[in-house]
């Protein structure tokens, strides 16, 4: 069989574009476009492809430590284009062979449920989520009033239930949970503070193992005020190395030991307010803070489960966790502010995972509770059959069939399926 002129042109176009150490001249529209973004952030392609990203660096001085920040990441991998082949107009002569390709596309869907609830409707049929939000209405005084979501009580009790037999890394390695009991109440208290310092961008198993490091490698008695101020910044640098931002977190807890023991006796401040005043402190740990180490229940401590979940269940449409945590301060009853967070975090490292949410093992989509519940998985097969007809000077005629099959996994609510 013989091979058409096309396909050794493109060979040879592949063959030197795969040795050259340079960047295409030729631009496509998306290429320019990522060209000028990387140009904007004073990085060039080239520099982007070859420049190795290191997570991050540690001077051994402390006023390097103290300019340490941490700067935004820039991913380049789906900026570069990986196809970096051009279409070519070749001009047909009377010596050269005239070439026709035709493609075929077949396309074939095949369902398959993993994750299907029990069908719970008076029909037979899966269940509606209705979203059913918080809303406000002024009352004939001309206050506003919230009522909260009508299902919410049963969505809360739910979800304790399964809480029961859903043991979460939250219950035994939690901010809560860290400090030591053979301590005095003002050093407990400290560490519960350092606990929710560390605790950001972290989770709480890798959290526990650095504050078991501080506990254990800090001179005697371990964790305390006396041996932060002491401890050299390089040093408490490379005991929370494993956790998130660990430089960030070092310089904040260097700044905050002097603080305390200047304007606090050093112990930390009985206030949101003063919580808030330390650097690195925002209002989900201060009110969490308040909590755990006081055992005053002042607020809702709102992380990203809580955001994330209550979203899901269309409680309200908040873009942020501060905003979350003001609509549900409004008509949530007090006596659950403080267990909330506990209870939707364990939900969230669980059950309402951030990817791969296992609504078949939930009884909120079994009972129609949750809008958003993943009721289907669909795969979507598409198979493409790509024919190449190439006619030569002689009269031949050669022939070439290429065939691709890809793969897509579609997930269905139940909204959609209704």
């Amino acid at each position: 069989m013989k091979t058409s002129r096309l396909a050794k042109d493109t060979a040879k176009v592949a063959k030197n574009l795969s040795e050259a150490d340079y960047v295409p001249r030729r631009q496509t529209r998306s290429f320019a476009a990522s060209l000028q973004a990387f140009s904007a952030n004073g990085i060039t392609v080239r520099e982007a492809a070859k420049t190795e990203v290191k997570e991050e660096d540690l001077s051994h001085d402390e006023s390097s430590l103290s300019s340490l920040s941490s700067a935004p990441s820039l991913d380049i991998e789906d900026s570069v284009p990986t196809n970096l082949s051009r279409s070519r107009k070749r001009k047909h002569g009377l010596d050269t062979p005239t070439t026709t390709v035709a493609s075929i596309s077949a396309t074939t869907s095949v369902r398959s449920t993993p994750r299907k609830p029990v069908a719970n409707g008076k029909d037979g049929k899966i269940k509606k989520a209705k979203r059913q939000p918080a809303k406000q209405s002024i009352n004939d005084a001309g206050e506003v009033e919230i009522h909260p979501p009508a299902n919410w009580a049963e969505i809360y009790d739910s979800v304790k239930e399964m809480r029961k037999t859903a043991i979460a890394p939250v219950d035994t390695m939690g901010c809560e949970t860290l400090a030591e009991e053979h301590l005095t109440a003002r050093d407990k208290r400290f560490q519960t503070l350092i606990a929710l310092m560390l605790s950001s961008q972290t989770k709480d198993t890798t959290n526990a193992i650095a504050m078991r490091k501080l506990q254990t490698e800090l001179p005697h008695p371990g964790l305390t005020l006396e041996n932060i101020l002491a401890v050299d910044p390089v040093k408490l640098n490379e005991l929370i190395y494993v956790v998130g931002f660990h430089n960030n977190k070092t310089r904040y807890i260097k700044a905050t030991a002097p603080i305390l023991r200047d304007q606090y006796g050093g112990d930390i401040p009985s206030t949101v307010e003063g919580l808030m005043s330390l650097p690195g402190v925002g209002p989900k740990m201060a009110y969490l803070c308040m909590s755990a180490a006081w055992g005053k229940t002042v607020g809702i401590g709102v992380d990203v489960h809580v955001h994330r979940i209550t979203n899901l269940w269309a409680w309200h449409k908040t873009k942020a966790p501060e905003e979350t945590r003001l609509m549900l301060e409004a008509w949530l009853p007090r006596e659950k502010w403080h267990e909330i967070n506990h209870l939707l975090v364990g939900f969230g490292q669980t059950i309402c995972l951030p990817i791969g949410r296992k609504c078949g093992e939930c009884q909120l989509s079994e009972k129609g509770l949750c809008p958003s519940a993943v009721v289907d998985r669909r795969k979507k097969m598409v198979k493409k059959i790509k024919k190449e007809i190439a006619e030569g000077d002689d009269g031949a005629v050669d022939e070439k069939t290429e065939e691709t099959t890809i793969i897509k996994e579609e997930n269905q609510t139940i909204g959609d399926e209704i």
